[in-house]
């Protein structure tokens, strides 16, 4: 592989000595994958499990695993952080690609939401800690120091290819990956359960599996418990944890795709080729484009949050008001996925006029982004096509069946032209490059042209009017005053396009992230498939879903910037 030759001589400025060459890197790798894959497994096993009343797992078996784990994973971190700045020689080279400054941004973000929700989970723990084990009041707190610890990992070595403990590198960054994911799936498995709860409750649904907490299993004792959460302090912290799960669900997922491409740094070689990939130019927000695509996404991002609310308060009111509620939900769905969609295939109809080249070096920054937009997307797919199924051929067939279509097929027909333009974006090289494989083409103008040749000969005398301006510029800039009437409103229709589709999918985050689930108040679906099968259907590809929202928000703010 072309990133395996050692660099020449011809580096500037020359890189230190890497470490001896490896003689079998995948025997490293599958150490690490090895390892990561029996402890997620052990974690996923005991977290299923305890997601059951009859199951004999207790949630303080899930505390006290998942504790260990991240202990295990900041002392590993600590010996990191220690040896590589100990070690001058350690980090020869830095990925450019690798941890964007926007990627870095959204963890830190996500990471102090995270500390909020370990502060209300605290709090609520602590308000009956007479009858509560230990290890539930120490999760949130040795939650809290590896969420440091680690955002700072990753805020200063995320972009690092380190040459030294090679294999015990890739066995440490794999191990907090997994950890980062057992952490991610008892956050989901929570908040599944939380929300069949609030169904159930309302609905008079036992029939479910689920895991009950402790307030709960309080309540349900015979002449009550006096360690119940009946303060209004408990119930605010009870309710405020429950919020900020999407918060700490997004974090954990973050994490865990800066550590892979970090795992995939271990021992590489860059290449020193100036044209090696390219770098975002400096960020202007609004600049060089038409504001249609902002104002228009930001419109759609109030009105959905108006939405939101009106389904939220309407959902948790009367029963006679949940088809209005979902009339107004599935409408605004339907619109917003439209105007997607199309926006998504304009955005790849203007790459069909674009002459910029494909940057095809290696990059496992973009490799990682699609295979996760492309496996994310799966989740929402299997959702929709249940959906279609239970539309097509269950019953009744009423207006509200109707949208539920519309939605269902819509969601379909995005996800496939977003992730086509997303994909199609990333893999573009910079403004203003040609492809290699064809000569360039001389710059016109209508029935003017420049030869580039002829224009380091002119005589010094005024240019022609019809040509550029009269001014100081040489000849490069003229060509550039040429060019930019052709290229200019691509750029700026990219930029709309992305920033567009960006304020789009955050509202589409927000909404499932933080509550609404249609798929269980429209009760086709219930009914066709039973709530048992359905709820699992839910619960597993949701997460996935919502996932590739946030996910593809990152992707798109690297869109706008590399336009």
């Amino acid at each position: 592989m072309s990133e395996e030759r050692a660099p020449g001589p011809k580096e500037s400025p020359p890189a230190p000595r890497p470490g001896p060459r490896e003689v079998w890197k995948k025997g490293g790798r599958l150490l690490s994958v090895l390892l990561a894959v029996n402890v997620l497994l052990l974690a996923c096993t005991l977290i299923s499990g305890g997601a059951f009343n009859k199951v004999a797992v207790c949630d303080t078996d899930v505390f006290a695993l998942l504790s260990t784990m991240m202990l295990l994973a900041v002392v590993w971190t600590l010996f990191y952080l220690l040896r590589t700045a100990r070690c001058p020689d350690a980090v020869p080279y830095r990925d450019s690609h690798a941890g964007p400054i926007w990627l870095r941004g959204g963890l830190v973000l996500f990471g102090v939401c995270t500390l909020v929700m370990d502060v209300f989970k605290t709090g609520y723990y602590s308000s009956f800690f007479e009858c509560q084990s230990a290890i539930k009041i120490l999760y949130p707190l040795i939650q809290a120091v590896f969420v440091i610890v680690q955002t700072y990992f990753l805020w200063v070595s995320s972009k690092d290819c380190i040459h030294i403990h090679l294999d015990l590198t890739r066995c440490g960054l794999m191990f907090t990956l997994a950890t980062n994911l057992a952490i991610w799936m008892a956050a989901v498995v929570d908040e599944s359960v939380h929300q069949a709860h609030v169904y159930s409750s309302a609905h008079s649904n036992a029939s479910h599996a689920r895991l009950a907490p402790d307030l709960e299993r309080a309540g349900s004792q015979p002449g009550g418990d006096p360690c119940s959460c009946n303060t209004v302090i408990c119930q605010i912290f009870q309710q405020g944890y429950f919020y900020l799960y999407p918060f700490n669900i997004e974090y954990s997922l973050f994490a865990s795709t800066m550590l892979y491409v970090m795992w995939k740094n271990v021992g590489r070689l860059l290449p020193s080729t100036p044209g090696h990939g390219h770098a975002p130019s400096r960020v202007s927000l609004f600049r060089e484009t038409f504001l249609a695509g902002p104002v228009l996404g930001l419109l759609l991002f109030v009105v959905g949050l108006a939405v939101f609310v009106i389904y939220e308060v309407q959902v948790s009111g009367d029963g006679g008001r949940t088809k209005q509620a979902l009339v107004i939900y599935y409408s605004f769905n339907i619109v917003c996925l439209g105007l997607m969609t199309l926006v998504s295939l304009s955005g790849s109809v203007i790459y069909r006029f674009d002459r910029r080249a494909m940057d095809h070096h290696k990059n496992p920054t973009r490799t990682l982004d699609v295979a996760l937009l492309m496996g994310a997307a799966l989740g929402q797919y299997a959702i929709s096509y249940y959906s279609i199924v239970a539309m097509v051929v269950g019953l009744p067939r009423d207006l509200l069946g109707g949208l539920n279509l519309a939605y269902a097929l819509l969601m379909i027909a995005q996800h496939t032209f977003q992730n086509v333009f997303i994909i199609e974006s990333l893999h573009r090289g910079p403004p203003g490059a040609e492809p290699q494989d064809t000569p360039p083409k001389e710059p016109c103008h209508g029935l003017t042209f420049a030869n580039l040749d002829a224009l380091h000969t002119l005589p010094s005398g005024p240019p022609t009017p019809r040509l550029v301006d009269p001014s100081p510029a040489g000849p490069q800039e003229a060509v550039a005053v040429i060019l930019a009437p052709r290229g200019h409103w691509r750029r700026r229709c990219l930029k709309d396009i992305s920033l567009f589709l960006l304020l789009c999918n955050v509202i589409l985050w927000i909404m499932p992230a933080f509550g609404a689930r249609p798929h269980f108040r429209n009760t086709v679906e219930v009914d066709f498939y039973g709530y048992s099968l359905w709820a699992a259907i839910v619960n597993i590809c949701l997460p996935f879903g919502i996932f590739y929202r946030m996910h593809a928000v990152s992707s798109l703010l690297e869109v706008y910037v590399l336009s």
